[in-house]
């Protein structure tokens, strides 16, 4: 039940200093009425049907904070990597800028890499060095299995934070074989299902989940990603283009 002003009492306490006007506590009962948190933030939580392609475009900085920070031991310049969900290339374009050669596919046609889809049948992928993608969270599992077969060195996986809870996922995949990194953003990466936004916001948090080949550690290391938007953000990441440098 909500309360209305006549059923609150006022009292009133001189002003400890001796001046000024009296300070008004309310006491009683007082039910104040919760507000819904409608910010553009909140509303921005990737939430989508089974059905959906999850196509959720990754901002360029972000793939570029993995390979300058959390990767930054290795000598990609000689190494082959595939982006199996690449969308329209934006993650893998910013991959070719690390990488000798960089393989991009996807299950949908969207004007960039193959058509092919990285779970189905018959669909035969060459093993590369780095399996490195934002895959559709409904079936990251899968992506991070066929991964694993595909990568001789290994995999990074852009999830949900989220990702590292349930009972089911520890049981079936954690507690056999844990990433050997997750690097968690400490700034928000904004993503807006079809395109890529420069002004998104998001209330969702997301991490790098890397596993490394011969690791001989029983368990992840928990790094951040520091702060790096500014720096690592560039104009020309929002142009619409396709490009045709990346192998097919």
């Amino acid at each position: 039940m909500r309360v209305g002003r006549s059923d609150r009492r006022i009292r009133r306490r001189p002003d400890l200093h001796g001046h000024g006007s009296p300070r008004v506590y309310l006491t009683g009962p007082c039910m104040v009425e919760k507000a819904q948190n409608k910010s553009s933030a909140v509303m921005a939580q990737r939430k989508e049907p089974s059905s959906s392609l999850d196509n959720f475009p990754t901002p360029p900085w972000a793939t570029r904070a993995l390979l300058s920070q959390c990767l930054k031991d290795y000598d990609m310049s000689a190494l082959h990597c595939l982006e199996p969900a690449c969308g329209a290339g934006h993650m893998a374009e910013a991959q070719k800028e690390y990488f000798k050669t960089v393989t991009a596919s996807d299950i949908h046609p969207y004007g960039y890499g193959a058509v092919k889809d990285f779970l189905g049948p018959g669909n035969e992928y060459e093993k590369v060095d780095w399996v490195i993608t934002n895959p559709p969270f409904r079936l990251a599992e899968d992506f991070i299995s066929k991964g694993l077969e595909l990568a001789d060195v290994g995999i990074a996986m852009l999830t949900r934070t989220v990702f590292l809870e349930s009972i089911g996922r520890y049981n079936r995949m954690f507690s056999k074989n844990p990433p050997t990194i997750v690097a968690q953003f400490s700034e928000r990466v904004p993503m807006v299902k079809g395109r890529l936004d420069k002004r998104a916001s998001t209330a969702t948090g997301y991490a790098w989940m890397i596993w490394e080949k011969g690791s001989s550690s029983d368990f992840p290391r928990l790094s951040w990603i520091s702060p790096c938007r500014r720096h690592l953000e560039r104009v020309e990441d929002y142009d619409e283009r396709v490009s045709s440098n990346v192998k097919i």
